[in-house]
């Protein structure tokens, strides 16, 4: 028998702020279809495509990492943008939490490769969403427009099956692989994650408890610098 949403699962929170005013207009403006499959699949397009993913900009404050602030400033990485799927799918009524697993990346910038000292992802954040009986694992991270820059295929999801990275680029090479599943959350565990990151990132949290030490950097700028060297 599957995990039943609890009413947390609805709920808004201080970082999964879905009563927030811009949250719930956003839904509002994507959720569309008449079944959750459909609302929840068109509020995951809009989240993955409309928001670019950076990492470089990594703020692991309350303020930088609640859902709304995604919308505030237009990108986010994969934890805010699950957040964002997440807060999305309460507000328009559809149960939702976050799922979270370390993750082995095998295609980063050579800039992120040299500061992070290390292809593990750790705390990789996805939404899991209740879908006709069902917990559907939804991964609104990569936008199309930085897939087609990496040669990645995009994640689609339409409510039926789960949608997490796939473990291959366009030419076969390996590109994520899941290493350990974390869980699954009804709240976004702020405190846990900021936590492990100082302990398994420190270079990359140097000079800042809390935010990432590339934030001065572009990472579409280095994906297009690499591209050109090759």
């Amino acid at each position: 028998m599957p995990d039943l949403p609890s009413p947390a699962t609805l709920a808004s929170t201080a970082l999964i702020d879905s009563d927030a005013p811009s949250v719930h207009a956003f839904a509002t403006q994507h959720a569309q279809g008449s079944t959750d499959r459909e609302r929840a699949a068109a509020l995951y397009l809009a989240v993955r495509d409309s928001f670019r993913y950076d990492p470089y900009r990594i703020d692991l404050s309350p303020a930088g990492m609640r859902a709304s602030s995604v919308l505030a400033h237009g990108h986010g990485w994969c934890v805010p943008k699950a957040a964002l799927l997440t807060a999305a799918c309460r507000a328009a009524g559809i149960p939702a939490r976050m799922g979270f697993a370390d993750v082995r990346n095998h295609l980063s910038t050579a800039r992120m490769r040299e500061t992070m000292k290390t292809d593990l992802f750790i705390w990789h954040g996805y939404t899991d969403i209740w879908i006709d009986g069902q917990w559907r694992k939804a991964t609104p991270a990569f936008n199309i427009g930085l897939c087609d820059k990496f040669g990645l295929l995009p994640l689609e999801f339409d409510g039926h099956a789960d949608s997490i990275y796939h473990p291959f680029d366009k030419t076969g090479q390996r590109h994520m692989e899941y290493v350990h599943q974390r869980g699954t959350f009804d709240d976004l565990p702020l405190d846990d994650i900021v936590r492990d990151f100082q302990a398994v990132y420190g270079g990359w949290l140097e000079g800042n408890a809390t935010r990432s030490s590339l934030q001065g950097a572009s990472f579409d700028r280095d994906i297009d610098n690499e591209k050109e060297a090759h």
